[in-house]
């Protein structure tokens, strides 16, 4: 059966130093146990106590069961949510994407539980993201190798994912069901021809998938670029262009802090423009410049602004009760430049949580570790495990031929060093001559490795297979692989894996471990 194996979300030293907590000065303080968590979600529930914000944002979920009782339970008993998200990626994206939806359910659950009041969990859809590059592919194993699969035509630059028309899939689904094999869970397949069909956009197949595979689960999924979701923003969004040039010098100053302490920006500065997306009559966005930013808060209509990526965290956090933010590596870097905006525009910090990290493993494929002798780490380097496989592939003869060659040449090297007539210059050419020879032989044995590359063999075929299932194109499995074949030929044993590893992550993160 199908396991997950936890592993470090790793991330860059900014990040790591973060989720040790040795950056207090960057960061919400993350509260440690029922009792530190209870008193944040009081808090964050207070202020959402007079609001009508499910009301607001409702058209935006367009929620249904599980997912829709959640919401509405934490609306009118004054609970709390916590959010995660991600921009649209081709077939629902990779498994991190199911990895942070994982671990915000159960974060929900659990804290629902230590806290005593409703939990909802919800996914935050960036389809107002623009980047078609990180969109427009996803990878899968297919026929034992690592198959990316990619949205052939490009959008305009500038236009966000929910304006940008998918195109003709049709191809890339037949792989990916290939992927899937026999795919005992068809519902899953089905739910992605549902989403990815003639008409959509980037964004709207996007959502319309995560909604089938999370609303049954519980986890409300957020469509960030309905008009709604701008509307309820929109005070935020004057906010900071009115305050544009505040928040720009105190992001200059944080950087310079960053890099003081031996850290990089996640979120490079981009002199003279503001956190603010403006829509214009292309369709296409540009950030505002800060020479008009009180201009355009102004005068332009709520439905062309929108934030970038340090504001929208701080959105999140006004119009949603949001006691914390589930990201990855990268969000945790980040987060410590949103602090420096929130501090600026005089709101709350948003605080961020780490998401759940870790490895598939799939029982064909623990069987081929069984079998080389090899565990997970051993993949990391791309090539490694392929040369050793390979060099062990060569013949017993062959290496009883060349260890003997190398006896034969020691011994003689020895022989005529111990000679008398052996000056100390003729000494040191014989220990050229030597290591000539054994570079050479070297060489040789490269070449009898690469001929049993070039070959192949079913060992190698599989080690392959492995590695593009384990750390495809160098990178770990969940940054590059689709989700929906494992949903697909798996079901509910992925999500009972990954869920119970989840479970035990969050609940290191509320006791402060």
């Amino acid at each position: 059966m199908i396991h997950a194996i936890s592993r470090n979300l790793g991330g860059s030293k900014l990040a790591r130093r973060a989720l040790e907590g040795g950056l207090p000065e960057w960061y919400a303080s993350r509260p440690v146990g029922a009792s530190g968590w209870s008193q944040v979600a009081a808090s964050v529930a207070a202020e959402f106590a007079s609001r009508s914000w499910l009301d607001e944002l409702l058209p935006a979920f367009q929620p249904s069961g599980l997912a829709a009782e959640r919401l509405h339970a934490v609306a009118g008993a004054q609970g709390v949510v916590v959010t995660g998200g991600q921009q649209p990626g081709l077939f629902g994206g990779p498994l991190y994407v199911l990895h942070k939806a994982v671990t915000l359910l159960e974060m929900a659950n659990t804290l629902r539980s230590a806290i005593g009041r409703p939990v909802a969990p919800i996914f935050w859809a960036a389809t107002d993201d623009a980047d078609f590059a990180e969109a427009n592919h996803v990878s899968v194993v297919r026929r034992g190798k690592l198959d990316t699969l990619s949205m052939p035509q490009g959008p305009t630059a500038g236009r966000s994912m929910a304006n940008t028309p998918l195109g003709d899939v049709s191809e890339q689904l037949a792989r990916l069901e290939e992927a899937s094999g026999s795919a005992p869970d068809a519902a899953v397949l089905e739910a992605v021809h549902a989403a990815y069909s003639s008409g959509a956009t980037v964004g709207s197949a996007y959502v319309a998938l995560l909604r089938s595979l999370f609303e049954p689960l519980g986890i409300a999924v957020l469509d960030a670029s309905h008009a709604v979701v701008r509307a309820a923003g929109h005070d935020t969004i004057l906010r900071a262009l009115r305050s544009a040039d505040i928040v720009a010098a105190a992001l200059v100053d944080r950087s310079k802090s960053i890099a003081a302490a031996g850290f990089h920006a996640q979120v490079a500065d981009v002199p003279n423009l503001s956190l603010v997306f403006e829509t214009l009559d292309d369709g296409t966005r540009r950030r505002v410049p800060l020479s008009s930013a009180k201009s355009v808060a102004a005068n332009a209509s709520r439905e062309r602004l929108g934030p970038n990526v340090l504001l929208r965290p701080i959105m999140e956090r006004q119009i949603l009760p949001t006691v914390c933010y589930v990201g990855g590596p990268g969000e945790v870097a980040y987060f410590a430049q949103v602090a420096a905006v929130a501090t600026a525009l005089d709101v709350p910090v948003p605080r961020v949580v780490p998401r759940w990290s870790g490895t598939l493993m799939e029982p064909h494929i623990a069987a081929i570790l069984d079998r080389v002798g090899a565990t997970v780490e051993d993949f990391v380097d791309p090539h490694a495990m392929e040369g050793r496989v390979a060099r062990e592939g060569v013949s017993p003869a062959v290496r009883a031929a060349l260890a003997e060659i190398r006896t034969t040449l020691d011994a003689s090297c020895d022989h005529l060093r111990s000679d008398a007539q052996t000056s100390e210059a003729l000494s040191r050419s014989i220990g050229t001559m030597r290591a000539g020879v054994e570079h050479r032989l070297a060489r040789l044995e490269r070449r009898y490795t690469a001929a049993i590359k070039q070959a192949g063999s079913d060992e190698l075929r599989d080690v392959a297979m492995v590695r593009a299932t384990l750390y495809p194109g160098g990178v770990p499995q969940e940054r590059a692989l689709s989700y929906v074949p494992f949903l697909a030929r798996y079901g509910d044993a992925v999500l009972d894996a990954t869920r119970e590893a989840a479970r035990k992550h969050v609940a290191d993160v509320i006791q402060g471990d």
